[in-house]
């Protein structure tokens, strides 16, 4: 794999990773309701969930859930299920950005409920192993040893996932600083609402036919 080809890989990846989706809308909210130290943990799940994807991928579960349609409706709705559920709580939490708004700390988040969100939201997507799959051929040169070359994009993917993360988590938590605490419950709502709509566009997914 040249350095060329590497470059050109972390540029699409880059545009693909900063396109707003739910496990960037989760760096966000966590960044704005426990601060980054605490949404450290989540940034961690989204990265370990590349790594699970990419692997998944090398191993030929894309290409499984790309010809199973049975498999490919128990991973969505899974996905789709999840991230309504999440919606759900954000819409719910009356507020919970501006408690935090009220008091000299951030609130307090348990790491593992943090991290377990990011993680499993990722995990669950379909549409993640379906871009893995049609993505990362395209970088692999089939005449090298590949499993060294998928490490290597995962690394690269994965440090990008990073970086982008930690942006949306820190826009989170100085946003949430300039908020009034009324303005604080929309951005709980608005996250909460834009979750809810990723886990219908999910639902009404469908895998292009083989």
């Amino acid at each position: 794999m040249t350095s060329v080809t590497l470059i050109a890989f972390a540029a699409v990846a880059f545009i693909g990773i900063a396109t707003p989706g739910p496990t960037v809308l989760l760096a966000l909210t966590n960044g704005s309701r426990y601060g980054i130290r605490r949404a450290l943990p989540g940034m961690i799940g989204a990265v370990l969930s590349d790594f699970v994807l990419i692997g998944a991928v090398a191993l030929g579960l894309g290409a499984l859930l790309a010809a199973s349609e049975f498999w490919f409706s128990v991973v969505k709705w899974l996905g789709a299920g999840y991230l309504a559920f999440l919606g759900v709580q954000m819409l719910r939490a009356n507020g919970s950005l501006g408690k935090a708004l009220d008091n000299a700390s951030p609130s307090v988040g348990a790491p593992g409920p943090i991290f377990a969100k990011s993680l499993l939201v990722a995990v669950t997507n379909p549409k993640g192993y379906l871009f893995f799959s049609a993505f990362l051929p395209q970088f692999i040169d089939p005449a090298a040893p590949q499993a060294e070359q998928y490490m290597l994009l995962a690394l690269v993917f994965a440090a990008i996932d990073f970086v982008v993360m930690f942006a949306y988590a820190t826009l989170g938590a100085q946003a949430v600083r300039m908020l009034k605490t009324s303005g604080a419950v929309w951005l709980d709502r608005i996250c909460g609402g834009a979750l809810l709509a990723l886990a219908g566009s999910l639902a009404f997914y469908r895998r292009a036919a083989g």
